[in-house]
């Protein structure tokens, strides 16, 4: 290891005490994960090499149903420096904004910065699959599907990093959200997923 994977595990657990509840706590099983992520966070080009990881694509971290997902990544994004962080924002929340604002909220989370020079916003798409296919004046929309088509154009064109944490696995994923989206997903993020069988937390 490059870096103080202790330190970090520390660090990992202090800040989920503060968010989440008193209790929080890393257990043995996730330290693989944790590690991933850890390396990816910090730029370890050692580890990246060992794991087979791109600084210059994003994280689709997927697990079952209570595993972590969520908050290990709101946590790990405290790493990184304010003006760099990635922001946090549910799938669900999304998909109601579609419905009071309507196509615009397409636009807001797959648009680069105001400020064109600037780097472009990276987002992690919380739980991709729990939002549903909306309609807005009579027309639907799988919303999270055109987010994702317009910020892998922006990936490509700009780098604009995206993160997503889902329960879905691939051949689900090419159900709801079709063959494009899919492959693309490829070729924009790394993958990380816990086991299966990896513990749900909230019991």
């Amino acid at each position: 290891m490059s870096f103080d994977f202790t330190k970090y595990l520390s660090f990992i657990e202090s800040t989920g005490r503060k968010l989440y509840h008193p209790g929080f706590k890393v257990i043995a099983d996730d330290y693989e994960i944790i590690y991933k992520l850890l390396v990816y966070i910090l730029q370890d080009k050692a580890g990246a090499e060992k794991y087979n990881l791109s600084f210059r694509k994003g994280i689709l971290l997927s697990g079952p149903v209570g595993c972590g997902k969520t908050s290990l990544m709101n946590i790990i994004r405290h790493l990184q420096p304010p003006e760099n962080r990635f922001i946090m924002k549910s799938c669900r929340d999304i998909s109601f904004e579609f419905i009071q604002d309507g196509y615009t909220v397409i636009h807001k989370y797959s648009r680069q910065s105001i400020n064109k020079d600037a780097s472009p916003k990276a987002y992690c798409f919380d739980d991709l699959g729990t939002e549903n296919n909306l309609k807005y004046y009579g027309n639907e929309c799988n919303v999270l599907a055109e987010i994702l088509l317009s910020r892998y154009d922006m990936f490509i064109s700009r780098h604009m990093l995206t993160h997503l944490t889902t329960n879905l696995n691939s051949s689900e994923i090419e159900e709801i959200y079709g063959t494009r989206i899919r492959s693309r997903l490829r070729e924009q993020f790394n993958l990380i997923a816990f086991s299966e069988s990896a513990t749900d937390k909230r019991i």
